[in-house]
């Protein structure tokens, strides 16, 4: 084979011409690639920057809600302490009992009865 052989062969592997219009789908497909990518990314981009703004009125919620639920918990302490606890059970009406009575499973009273310490005997009743 001869060198003029060869390169008549390889020649013909070669397309003939210019063609453009058989690059231009090519072309079309990777723009067409390209910006969809493109618009993918802005639309993850905004889903990321609506989650953070979530996560931030989330994250403040949470710190408001935190400080109320501490201020709620301190009220509560406030009100079970025990001064507190005496002295609204005095505005009340109610006294400081005496000893403890009980009664056994047969009926019969273990501990001896009577009246609490500041009762008015005026509260009997019938």
């Amino acid at each position: 084979m001869t060198a003029q052989q060869r390169i008549a062969r390889l020649a013909r592997l070669m397309p003939a011409g210019n063609t453009p219009a058989a690059r231009a789908p090519f072309v079309l497909l990777v723009v067409l690639l390209l910006g969809s990518g493109l618009l993918a990314l802005l639309l993850l981009n905004a889903s990321l920057n609506k989650g953070s703004f979530q996560l931030d009125r989330l994250a403040k919620e949470t710190e408001e809600l935190t400080d109320q639920q501490q201020a709620l918990q301190q009220e509560v302490d406030r009100y079970s302490a025990p001064d507190q606890l005496a002295r609204r059970a005095r505005e009340q009406g109610l006294v400081p009992s005496g000893n403890p009575v009980f009664l056994r499973p047969d009926g019969t009273v273990r501990g001896t009865p009577g009246r609490a310490p500041g009762e008015d005997t005026e509260q009997e009743g019938p």
